[in-house]
């Protein structure tokens, strides 16, 4: 059974108000001030100070917020298991767009196939993916940008090719691309925080070629709109090759002559029974 004072404590956490978690728990302030002061006194730091009347976590705050919602998630995962949940698990997983919107359709659907599972398939950038997970409102995330190894779990889901994409009539179509003809283009990039841009970049400045380099940068948040504005001639851009062969109007280009591969990973709290969630989703 997961402590009360943790569950005050994240609630805190995640409100910055001692009146509105004491709202949301139908407790008053001074006994969510007990429960902190409860745990402070047990962990022998303090949680949150007061500066100039504004509340603020403490970096004790924040390590003990980490263990603490793999803590609520591995009781929320125990309580399904007690109510026999296990045999129509219920998935909630984060997904960026790549891998969201052009590898996980054929697992999901698999996954589907068998009466009473419930799925919740969330599509966002990594960094926004990595906080629902911090927030235990997502089970696990299939990413493609990078995240700190030393805080979270992962497994490789799959290797993917990342290649430069234009218009089918393009004079880069097909061709072994030189950075100092690739600069003089117009280039798209996704958002900040997408991990396919951050890919990209590191492409190119592995290159000498930044995007400042460029004559015009163009950020598309959209793969859908992106795809069709390099299929018109409009600029050109990077992709996982799961992207491109979904686009029968693009053609794909390399700049370095070798193919470029990066890991698409799940990404997980430790120690929170994600790897059997994964595995009851199954392959890719």
């Amino acid at each position: 059974m997961l402590d009360r004072r943790i569950l005050t404590f994240l609630t805190l956490y995640d409100t910055m108000s001692y009146h509105e978690t004491a709202r949301r728990l139908s407790l008053t302030q001074p006994a969510v001030t007990q429960q902190i002061h409860s745990l402070e006194a047990e962990y022998g730091q303090k949680l949150f100070l007061y500066d100039h009347r504004s509340l603020r976590r403490t970096e004790a705050a924040a390590t003990l917020a980490l263990f603490a919602r793999g803590m609520a998630r591995s009781d929320r995962l125990l309580r399904e298991a007690m109510a026999e949940s296990a045999e129509h698990p219920h998935l909630r997983i984060g997904a960026t767009k790549t891998i969201g919107d052009f590898v996980l359709a054929d697992a999901a659907a698999r996954f589907l196939a068998a009466p009473g599972r419930q799925l919740k398939l969330v599509v966002d950038n990594t960094q926004n993916l990595l906080r629902l997970l911090e927030r235990d409102e997502i089970d696990f995330a299939a990413v493609e940008g990078d995240f700190d190894r030393r805080r979270y779990g992962s497994r490789l889901l799959r290797m993917e090719p990342f290649v430069g994409i234009c218009a089918q009539n393009h004079s880069f179509a097909g061709r072994l691309v030189p950075p100092e003809e690739l600069v003089r283009q117009t280039l798209f990039l996704r958002e900040p925080g997408s991990g396919t841009r951050a890919v990209a970049e590191r492409l190119l400045l592995g290159l000498d070629c930044p995007p400042e380099r460029f004559d015009r940068v163009v950020c598309v948040s959209s793969f859908g709109l992106l795809c069709r504005l390099t299929a018109r001639g409009s600029g050109v851009s990077f992709v996982y090759r799961a992207v491109a062969e979904n686009e029968s109007s693009l053609a794909t280009f390399t700049v370095t002559g070798e193919p470029v591969e990066h890991a698409f990973h799940y990404v997980y709290l430790r120690d929170c029974g994600a790897e059997a969630l994964i595995d009851s989703f199954g392959p890719v």
